[in-house]
């Protein structure tokens, strides 16, 4: 499961505190998410459940649950939990709150030190940790946003596992607001928890505080449409991502694309960003057509796709957008081939049609020498040894002598394919 989780006992009452607060769980299986380290059998849920806890660093965005989690940790494992700030602290507190968990160990009680944001320590501050995490006086659980390889020192870091946390799915955020609503007293169509979900990006803390604004102008209970505009602040465009619509919005940017039409591929790019549409599903599609086509009449276009999808994943929400509607052009614009898609397909078909002829004798290697007497390898010939790399072996089975998938086209970078082709199919025929 995720995140934030219903409000613990004794606690319901206290509705003056943070909804992302009261919703904390208090047990793994109120916790929503990062099933990747947590689920049944994974390292650090064993690792708890065997009491083998060690120091650990958990890496991950905002609003994804690090001080949730470790706070679930402290509690399963019966430990102190101390709360520290790498914001607020330093050498002095660091020394006051090692020589309250020394004397804790020495009663035989664990002490839990969380240090939120502890890439914000500088050097000495984090050197300070080390002896007491050597001897055992402190489990120290550090959360970070930034890469602990570059932001934690290497004497820690050798002593803390890290665990990355993934930022939540549209569907476990949308899990986490159904159970607010509870808490909340209102009630909301799926469409508007989901407009929520995406628009938080995978925080939960920031979709709890967009739950909280929106019902507090919900109509008689209801948080409509209406109530979730005005908080997001934009339209809430028709979009159902299992729906018709999906398919009609991704078919016409497909398709306007292939057309070439750069203007009609942005708006319907737009239409789908603004429905709160998955960006990585976006760059996917996106890259299918790179392949599709356009092909090899611009071999970089399939670069320049792979290359927005990892922008897409780094930059996230909104700055990744914009490497999306790059492509989008990029595509819109660049010569069109379908010419290698065809050719694949026409070789399926063959290889679907036709009985599975051996390996001719002369692409088989021949490691051992029964192998070489028995004929493997026989007549080989090893294009380097040829001028230009050019030699008329057939690769093909003798029943499939001579024919041709891929007939490339004449436009873009497939035009000078077509004329190399043609000239390696000339001389291959050759005597």
């Amino acid at each position: 499961m995720t995140l934030f989780d219903m409000t613990p006992p004794g606690k319901e009452g206290d509705s003056k505190r943070p909804l992302a607060e009261r919703m904390r769980p208090e047990t793994f299986e109120d916790f929503v998410g990062q099933q990747h380290i947590l689920g049944a059998g994974k390292p650090l849920r064993a690792q708890i459940e065997r009491d083998e806890l060690q120091s650990l660093i958990l890496w991950g965005p905002p609003g994804v649950g690090k001080t949730t989690l470790a706070r679930v940790i402290a509690r399963m494992t019966k430990a102190d939990f101390v709360p520290f700030s790498a914001v607020l602290s330093g050498i002095k507190e660091i020394k006051s709150v090692m020589a309250d968990a020394e004397r804790s160990r020495r009663s035989g009680r664990r002490t839990v030190l969380f240090v939120d944001e502890i890439h914000r320590f500088n050097r000495a501050q984090q050197d300070a940790f080390l002896p007491y995490v050597e001897r055992g006086d402190i489990i120290l659980i550090g959360a970070t946003t930034e890469n602990p390889s570059f932001e934690v020192v290497s004497a820690l870091l050798s002593r803390a596992k890290v665990y990355a946390l993934r930022a939540l799915s549209t569907d476990e955020i949308v899990t986490l607001l159904e159970r607010a609503l509870k808490v909340l007293g209102v009630a909301a169509p799926q469409e508007s928890l989901e407009q929520i979900a995406v628009y938080s990006n995978g925080d939960a803390r920031a979709a709890y505080n967009l739950l909280e604004l929106a019902s507090a102008v919900a109509h008689e209970g209801v948080l409509d449409r209406e109530a979730v505009e005005s908080v997001l602040g934009r339209k809430m465009l028709l979009y159902d991502k299992s729906g018709e619509e999906h398919f009609n919005l991704i078919s016409a940017l497909h398709k306007s694309v292939r057309s070439s039409d750069a203007d009609a591929a942005l708006y319907w790019l737009a239409r789908m960003l603004e429905s709160g549409e998955d960006r990585l599903y976006l760059a996917r599609r996106l890259m299918r057509m790179a392949i599709e086509d356009i092909g090899l009449a611009d071999p970089r276009a399939l670069e320049q796709a792979v290359a927005a999808q990892q922008a897409v994943h780094f930059l996230g929400v909104p700055e990744g957008d914009q490497a999306l509607a790059q492509i989008t052009l990029y595509l819109a614009v660049a010569p069109k081939s379908d010419a290698a898609y065809k050719a694949l397909n026409m070789a399926r078909e063959t290889v679907a049609k036709t009985t599975a002829e051996p390996v001719p004798m002369q692409l088989r290697n021949a490691p051992t020498k029964p192998m070489k007497e028995w004929g493997y390898g026989a007549d080989y010939q090893h294009a380097h040894a040829f001028d230009d790399a050019m030699n008329t072996m057939e690769c093909l089975p003798d029943k499939l002598r001579g024919t041709e998938f891929y007939h490339p086209t004449d436009r873009g970078i497939e035009q000078r394919i077509a004329q190399r082709l043609a000239e390696i199919r000339e001389r291959r025929k050759a005597p």
